[in-house]
């Protein structure tokens, strides 16, 4: 069997706001109890399991591979709440949106300052 990602532990102040804020921008199924973790299950079977840190939080990158019209309904509900969004991952460019690869990209932060990311084209994938 090839090596396959399972899972990751993202720590947040608060699992249950963090792992909702991340399903509903996203549109994914409501998070899932597992022991300690609030469980956000995507597409390709890869999990991110929410758990309430205890001290400081270290801010990590999550990307996310969607299709032309999922990227449209995530941006619209970024949007509609207002969330600051940037075309690169050093906010040099706020209220923009990033056309690499011959798609499209958007950065923005969860609460914790986590930085979220979808994009349309894997990078390197050309044009």
């Amino acid at each position: 069997m090839p090596v396959q990602l399972n899972h990751t532990i993202v720590h947040v102040s608060d699992q249950d706001h963090s792992a909702r804020f991340l399903t509903e921008l996203l549109g994914l199924p409501d998070p899932v109890r597992y022991g300690p973790f609030l469980v956000v299950e995507v597409a390709n079977g890869v999990s991110l399991d929410y758990m309430t840190a205890r001290g400081p939080i270290t801010e990590q990158h999550y990307a996310f591979l969607v299709t032309e019209e999922e990227f449209d309904q995530i941006f619209g509900r970024i949007q509609e709440r207002g969330l600051d969004y940037w075309a690169d991952p050093f906010h040099s460019q706020p209220q923009q949106i990033n056309r690499n690869d011959g798609g499209r990209g958007v950065y923005w932060n969860d609460p914790d300052g986590h930085a979220l990311e979808i994009i349309t084209r894997p990078y390197g994938s050309g044009s």
